[in-house]
C-alpha cells in the first residue's frame, strides 16, 4: 500500500507543486489537500492519511493549533510533518512543542521532501539539530528541568539522549556506541517513557529546554 499523504496550505501554489512532487512516487499517494488548518481534523477522519504535510503559517487556524487538534482527536494520530519558509520560524517550534514530528522547508529540493515523509512515516523524528539548537537557545522552561530531573536517566540513557539531539537514527547511535540497534531501541524507549515525550523530538526540545543540553 502507497504512503498517504494530506497536504494542508493557504498557497494554492504551494500545494500543487508538493502533489507533482509527490504523485511522481510510486509509493506515494496524496489523498487530499486544504487551504487551513480548521480543515484538517474533518478531513484526517475521512481520509486517514499516514502523513499530513501541513504548513505553519495559515490565516485561520495555524499548524501549531491544527497539530494541537490532531493529537486530541486521535489516539493514533498521523504523522505531522510542518513546512516552513524560514529555518528559525518561531512557529515551527512550537509546532514541535505541540507535538509535530518534525519541519522542513519549503524550498528543499524534491528529493529531500520525499525522503522527509518517508522518513518520519517510518516513525523516525525529522530534525535539524543546528536550527533546532538556534531555536531552543531562547526558550527555557523550569518545568523540563523537573522532569529532567525526576527522570534520573542513566548514564547511557544520557548519553543517548544528547545523540537524539545531534539528529542521529537509532542506527547511527548503535554505531556510535558500538552497541545493537534492538540496544538503543530499549534506551530511547526508556529516555521517552522517563521525561513523558511523545517522540525523540519532544524529548531533545526537554533536553534543551531544561539546560540539559545547552545549545551551542
Amino acid at each position: 500500500m502507497p504512503l498517504t499523504v494530506l497536504l494542508v496550505d493557504d498557497e494554492p501554489l504551494v500545494r500543487a507543486g508538493l502533489q507533482a512532487i509527490l504523485e511522481a512516487q510510486p509509493d506515494i499517494e496524496v489523498t487530499g489537500e486544504a487551504a487551513d488548518g480548521a480543515a484538517v481534523v474533518p478531513l484526517i477522519r475521512r481520509l486517514r492519511p499516514d502523513v499530513v504535510v501541513m504548513d505553519v503559517r495559515m490565516p485561520l487556524l495555524d499548524g501549531i493549533e491544527a497539530t494541537r487538534a490532531i493529537l486530541a482527536a486521535f489516539p493514533d494520530p498521523p504523522k505531522i510533518l510542518t513546512i516552513t519558509t524560514f529555518e528559525n520560524d518561531e512557529y515551527v517550534y512550537e509546532a514541535l512543542r505541540a507535538g509535530a514530528d518534525g519541519f522542513l522547508l519549503k524550498r528543499a529540493h524534491p528529493s529531500e521532501i520525499v525522503h522527509a515523509i518517508r522518513l518520519v512515516a517510518a516513525g523516525s523524528s525529522l530534525l535539524f539539530p543546528a536550527a533546532l539548537r538556534r531555536m531552543a537557545a531562547t526558550h527555557t522552561n523550569p518545568q523540563a528541568r523537573a522532569v529532567l530531573e525526576r527522570a534520573a536517566l542513566t548514564d547511557r540513557e544520557s548519553g543517548v539522549l544528547r545523540l537524539m539531539a545531534r539528529g542521529m537514527s537509532n542506527a547511527e547511535i548503535a554505531t556510535e556506541l558500538v552497541v545493537g540497534t534492538e540496544t538503543v531501541k530499549t534506551h530511547v524507549s526508556a529516555v521517552l517513557a522517563k521525561l513523558g515525550a511523545r517522540d525523540r523530538t519532544q524529548a531533545v526540545i526537554a533536553a534543551y529546554e531544561s539546560g540539559f543540553i545547552t545549545p551551542g
